[in-house]
This record gives structure tokens, sequence and C-alpha cells, in this order.
């Protein structure tokens, strides 16, 4: 027997990843909330900070310096990340619907997704203009702008549409890059035309005259064209109108005006305003419904109408962090109070910029460098993060649970049995389960379709039978890509032999807590890693289920294998002249080991889990059409260790061009920190398969020889006259970085069978 951890009690699910919700994770990372789980959705794992985007679009800033890593920001505060886009709301079933995955439950909802330009209320504008939201796309747009506009000489007419602060601040931000970029060029910065266009008479509406005044001057002077009184009315492919009749031709034309709600809210049933966005009371509560609140741009508050700005979505970060937890654990809800008057930093593209409050009017380098602080301040909190620590010891759950609730929470904490005293109810299992749809093969004569003690399957006439099994604990907070990675890591043993798989068996150890919080962990788990199943044409046909301290799941897969054994691919084939390819990249160790110490960027994380979650399947194919002589998966043992045993098995040496391996992002700076695997010493042992192991050990690649891999790729040896199509081939199905690392040597003198090419 053994104490479990402290139960999940309730769940709040934070949709988007704006600066109200940054400030929650924040806030929940310095004081937990014990028996309450926090998970972020959100499209973007680098969420940008709105008061530095000029910034980084005139050149002040790199990318990572006005973004916050919400992947990293939430596993420092316990919170779990799922990057998915939302797509609506089951408020029904209290459910979250996604675009890739299944609904994610929750107990207690907050959106914080902004505001979108609302190009569909004009003609043409959704087509053929670049709104500024969401920023991920609008910086892909910019940086294919800048790209242009450096490789091809001649006049580029850029207009952007909204004359507030945000299209005035934007409109000198860009035009001072793109200058600049022809000047260092050596080409005419004249080549460039801007011109602003302004519904109103006035261009910052909301701000004073003085304000007003200086911004025009700073327009006219640099040549920016303004356009008063002229609402866009049209926007065609190279054109757009304004009601007055006016037309422009422009290269570029960017919207950053007439903000709107998400168009996902309408079909939500929550009581929206004229502009689509949610109301809310002063607590940030929705008025239709208690258990959502929203917050920042996406919100309108009942009595108190705010500007959309940058600055309310930060203040009300605090006190929607307070009345979160304060709605799980049923105390009173606090009233947010905002500011009647705020302080604006607006700069004007170079290093210099007004602050504007009120009738206050300031300006000069001294406010820009003023704004630069306080911006990095702020992005400091988030960024630059401490060492985790465990921060609940001896604090007890304070959420009010009903006696079924009670006695489940007390059963996951008191002292828990072994043997099938430890398995997972069959309430709970056959209700998730009861979600997941396996495939249905006609060779599986009993299984799911009809329990039994074990499925009995049929082997086809002149068919073989490749069995494999893998079983790991959970390295992500997200069970269902979890399961995905989980069944794609069992499925490549099959793969890497040249088999087809035909049915699997799995292995499930949850951590005890409420029934309906193990039911929805192993609903997502098992939908993950049921769509990967169905897409191989494998069906699950039962399996065991237990508890204990840690998420862990795995497969015995049984895969066909022609009985003549033609297409069967093993690791003893290899032959000296053979070229060795590898499918996938390495890394995912070292990635995985420092994302766990808050040492990895998201976006590194992100591609190592595009990477895993990608089957072999099709590269196993592959390799088999262009003449493959051997092929494993690489795993836990490394590169290194598993072409070991390929050589072992073949009689032959190799060598590896240490220069031509395929690396995930990110992989050689966490290994140059000392971020290793903790199986990384094991592994290395094997470094006396080397016969030159001193020249190599000096190359920036070699730790990444002993780093054990998760779902990796296909290491096979391929005649070198066929490897150049076959490499071909590969990256034409996806495996954009499949590469030729090395050679099969004749079999020499030395006991050590691997030579390295640094």
């Amino acid at each position: 027997m053994h104490r479990a951890q402290p139960a999940v009690l309730r769940d709040i699910v934070l949709v988007g990843g704006g600066h109200s919700h940054v400030v929650v994770l924040g806030r929940f990372a310095m004081r937990p909330e014990p028996g309450v789980r926090l998970t972020v959705i959100c499209t973007d794992t680098h969420t940008p900070y709105s008061g530095m985007l000029p910034g980084y679009i005139a050149g002040h800033y790199r990318f990572d310096e006005v973004h916050i890593d919400l992947r990293r920001l939430a596993e420092f505060a316990g919170a779990r990340y799922f990057r998915d886009e939302v797509t609506g709301l089951d408020r029904a079933q209290r459910k979250v619907l996604c675009r890739s995955r299944p609904p994610v439950a929750y107990d207690r909802l907050s959106i914080n997704i902004g505001s979108m330009p609302a190009v569909d209320r004009v003609e043409g504008a959704a087509e053929h203009a670049i709104p500024v939201k969401p920023i991920r796309r609008f910086n892909e747009r910019w940086l294919a702008l800048l790209e242009r506009v450096r490789r091809y000489a001649g006049q580029t007419t850029i207009a952007l549409v909204g004359a507030g602060a945000g299209g005035v601040e934007l409109t000198l931000a860009m035009q001072y890059r793109l200058r600049g970029e022809l000047r260092a060029l050596g080409r005419d910065p004249d080549e460039l035309r801007f011109h602003l266009f302004s519904a109103d008479r006035e261009i910052l509406p909301t701000h004073n005259a003085r304000v007003r005044q200086g911004f025009a001057r700073v327009l006219a002077e640099r040549g920016v064209i303004v356009h008063r009184a002229a609402e866009v009315c049209a926007v065609s492919s190279g054109q757009l109108r304004t009601r007055s009749g006016e037309t422009l031709a422009a290269d570029e034309i960017v919207w950053v005006t007439q903000a709107g709600g998400a168009v996902w809210l309408r079909d939500t049933g929550l009581t929206l305003d004229d502009s689509g966005f949610i109301r809310v009371r002063d607590s940030l509560q929705s008025v239709s419904d208690p258990m959502i609140f929203a917050a920042g741009d996406c919100a309108a508050m009942l009595d108190t109408p705010l500007e959309k700005a940058g600055v309310f979505a930060v203040r009300q970060g605090r006190p929607l962090a307070d009345n979160l937890r304060r709605s799980a654990i049923e105390r009173p809800l606090l009233a947010y109070r905002p500011q009647a008057r705020w302080l604006a930093l607006i700069s004007t593209g170079d290093r210099y910029a007004v602050a504007s409050r009120g009738a206050l009017h300031l300006h000069g380098a001294w406010v820009w460098r003023w704004k630069d602080w306080i911006d990095r301040r702020f992005m400091a909190k988030f960024n630059d993060l401490p060492p985790m620590v465990a921060k609940l010891a001896g604090r007890s759950a304070r959420v009010p649970l009903d006696p079924a609730e009670s006695a489940q929470a007390f059963s996951a904490v008191a002292m828990r049995c072994g043997g099938c005293g430890a398995k997972i109810g069959a309430t709970v299992l056959s209700r998730a389960l009861a979600a997941v749809h396996p495939l249905e093969r006609d060779d599986v004569l009993i299984g799911l379709h009809a329990p039994d003690d074990a499925a009995i399957v049929r082997v086809p006439r002149g068919k073989a039978v490749v069995h494999s099994v893998d079983f790991f604990r959970a390295f992500i907070d997200d069970p269902w890509l979890f399961g995905r990675i989980a069944a794609n890591h069992a499925l490549g043993d099959i793969f890497a032999m040249g088999a087809e798989a035909q049915t699997a068996a799995a292995i499930v150890t949850l951590p005890p807590g409420l029934e309906s919080k193990v039911e929805e962990t192993l609903f997502q788990m098992m939908s993950g890693a049921v769509e990967v199943l169905n897409q191989a044409g494998c069906a699950l046909v039962g399996g065991h289920s237990g508890e204990g301290s840690e998420l862990a799941l795995g497969f015995a897969i049984s895969g066909l294998i022609d009985e003549a054994m033609a297409t069967v691919m093993c690791k003893g084939g290899m032959r000296p002249g053979d070229l060795l390819i590898l499918s996938k990249p390495i890394g995912t160790g070292t990635l995985l080991a420092a994302h766990a110490r808050l040492q990895a960027s998201g976006r590194w994380i992100d591609q190592a889990l595009a990477s895993m979650e990608q089957s072999n399947r099709q590269a196993a194919k592959c390799l088999h059409e262009h003449g493959a002589t051997a092929c494993t998966d690489l795993t836990g043992f490394g590169l290194l260790g598993h072409l070991v045993e390929m050589t072992r098995a073949s009689g032959v040496d190799a060598e590896i061009d240490l220069a031509a391996l395929p690396l995930l992002d990110g992989a050689v700076e966490t290994c140059e920190a000392g971020t290793l695997s903790s199986l990384q010493p094991a592994n290395v042992r094997l470094g006396r398969a080397l016969r030159n192991q001193r020249e190599g050990s000096a190359h920036a690649y070699y730790p990444l020889l002993f780093d054990p891999q998760t779902a990796g790729g296909l290491l096979a040896s391929v005649p070198a006259e066929r490897a150049g199509a076959c490499l071909d081939a590969l990256r034409s199905l996806g495996y954009a970085k499949a590469a030729c690392i090395g050679r099969v040597l004749a079999a020499g003198d030395e006991l050590s069978p691997i030579m390295l090419k640094a």
C-alpha cells in the first residue's frame, strides 16, 4: 500500500493566453489552491505582449522579448497546457469544444481571447486585408512583407485602416523599419508610400488635443498621408474604397479598426453586447452563466464600458484570479473597480514616445526609455521564472464537496490497496470507454464489442504474428496528446519490422481521485490513443487498468507480416556500402528534461511533440520500397545504442557523420546547458563502442548520440544507389528532416564497431 497525492477536486479552464490569463497563472503559481487544477487552452504557445508589438515591428525587440512563453509559464504554475483552437462551448455539459481534440470538461471557465478586427463587416476586407489580430498571422504576413520589400525594387504602397492609438503606432513602426531596411540596402527609402485611413475627422479620437496634434505633426513630417473622415467601405485585390468614393491602389492593406468578438462566441448562448463581446458583472463573471468569467478585450463590463486597451486586461488579471479562486471554493466574489483614467505610452516608431493621460501630454526619448523599462519589467515577471518549489505542503483543500465527492476524495488520499483492489472501478471504466470508438476488424472474433476474459483474433492464412510491448509514464500534462504519443511509440516496433498492426491491448495506470476526474482523464487519454490506433488499422481489443501515483500508458501490439518473411526488415541485414538513413530528428530526451526544469522554449517542445506524434508507418513502407536491408526504431537506448545493436546483429561496422544528424530545435542548446535525460548516464556507457570517442566528443552533437528518444524515427540501412531517391520520397511524405547520417563499413579488427566523422 502507498499514500496517494492530493486529488483534483475542481477544474478551472482558461481559454486563451491573453494578458489577464498570464497574470492568473502567475498568481496561482505563487499561491496554488489545493484541489484546484488549472488548464490553459490556446492556439499559440508564445503569447504576444501588445505593448511591445510596435517596438518589435520597428526592430527594437527580438521575438522572444515581446512574447510570453505560455507553455513554460503553465508548467511553472502547475497548470496543464493544451495547444488547440477553441471552437465553442457545451454549457449544459460544461465542456469546451476544440478543433482537434475531444471536448475538455470544466467546473469554472475563464475566457481571455482578446478582440478581432471585424473584417467581416466590410465588403472584401476578410479576403484582401491583413487584420492585425491574431498577431501570429499578422507576424507571418509582416515577415513576408519585409522579405518582399528587401528583394524587389520599386514603389510599395501600404495602407493602414484605423487611426486610433494602435493604427497610428503601427503605421510609424512599420515605416521606420522598412525605411531602415531600404537604407541598409543602399536603396531610396522614398520607394515606400504609407496611407492612414481614419473614419473620424480626428486621429487618436480618445486622446487629448495636444496628443492628436503632436502625432498629426509626426505623421506629416514622415510623409504619411492621412485620410480623415474616410471610412473604408470596400476592399478588393490591391485596392480599397471609402464611403465618399475615394479609391487607393495598395500593395498591402492592414486592418486595425472595428474590433469585434470571436465568431464562436455567438453560438455559446452567453449574453453578448452589440460588438460580440461577453457581458460581465463587476466581478468579471458572465451575466448569463455564473460558472463562466471573461476579461480583457473580449469582455464588456455591464456598468463600466472600457476602451479596448491592454492596460485593463493586465489590471483585470489579479481580480480575475481572486474571483476564480473564490468561485471554486464557493466564497463571495469581489468587485473590480477600473481606474477612471489611465496612462498610455505611444511610440513614434523610433526610440521616442508620447505619454497621454487625460489632459497630460509628455514626449521625448526619455518617455520611450520609461515605457521600455515598464514593459521589460512586466515581461520579466513571466519569462524570468524562479526555480519551482512545492507550495502545497501542509495545506488542505478548501473546495466544498457533496457527500459522494467527500467520500471519493477521502478514499483518494487514504491508504490504497494493491492487487486487484487497485483496479479502476467498473463504472468509471465503462463510461470512459463508451465514448471511445475503436476500429472494428473482421479478424477480431471477440474484442471490446463483446468483452470477455480475453480477445480472440484470427490469423489470416499466409501471415505470421509480430508481438511487441511498450509502456511508460506520462511526460506531459495533456492526457490526450500523451495517449497519441504512447500509441505511436508502441506501434513503432511493428512498423520497423515491416509489419502492419492488427490489435492492441492497453495497460493503463491512473492516479486515484474523484470518479468524474479519473473518468475524464481516462477518456482523454484513450481518445488520443484510439485515434492513432485507428489510423494505423489497429483494433483496440482490451487491456488492464490500475491505480498508481502517476499517469502511465502502454500497449501490447500484435501485427501481421508475410509468413514467407519477404517483407521483414530486421536489425541484422546491414551490408557494407549501405548508407544510414534516419527518418526523424533526435533530441526528445534532453528537451523533455529541460522542459521539466523550465529551461526549454515552448516552441522547442511544440516541435518535439509534433515529431513524436508523427507516425513511422509511411516511413517504413518507403524504406522497404527503396530496398532497406535493415531497420529499427529509435527509442530509449538512443541513436548509438540502437546502431550498435544493428551492427552486432549484422556483423558489420558503421560510421556516423555527426554534422549530418537531424536535430530538433533547441536540442543542442539544452545539451550545452548540461540538461540531459535521467537515462543519459546509462546510455553513455555505450561510448566504449566508439572507435574514436576522444576525437568525436568535442563535437556539439556528440551528447545527442546517447539521448533517449520517445516515439523516435526509423534508422535504416539502404543501398547507396537508392538512398537519394529514398530521402526525396521520405521528405515528400512529410519527414522533412530525414537525413543520411553515415554509412555501413565492413567489419574490422577493432572491438569497437562505430567510427565518428566529426
